[in-house]
């Protein structure tokens, strides 16, 4: 099986968000610095054929803490997300 994007096997479906005809699966990796004895994560928005991601904005000492941070956003923030971003392309 092909993983919809690089980083899948370490994100959580999140959610979706729709907006007319565009939809947008969002899933959220996390991933252990050691470094720095944390966590950080980031966004991953995904559509068939598109892949959008964002850096690494999320930093914190557990993954549950990451999912509580990624609950503070709202439907328009995500979106600003979304728009923001370069679109990488998904084989």
């Amino acid at each position: 099986m092909t993983l919809p994007f690089p980083g899948a096997e370490r994100a959580k479906h999140m959610g979706e968000l729709k907006r007319g005809d565009q939809h947008w699966d969002v899933y959220l990796e996390s991933q252990p610095d050691p470094g720095l004895g944390a966590v950080r994560g980031r966004l991953h928005f995904v559509a068939p054929n598109r892949h959008k991601m964002t850096g690494w904005v999320f930093l914190e000492w557990q993954e549950r803490d990451i999912h509580e941070r990624f609950g503070e956003f709202s439907a328009v923030e995500l979106w600003h997300f979304v728009s923001s971003l370069e679109e990488e392309q998904v084989s």
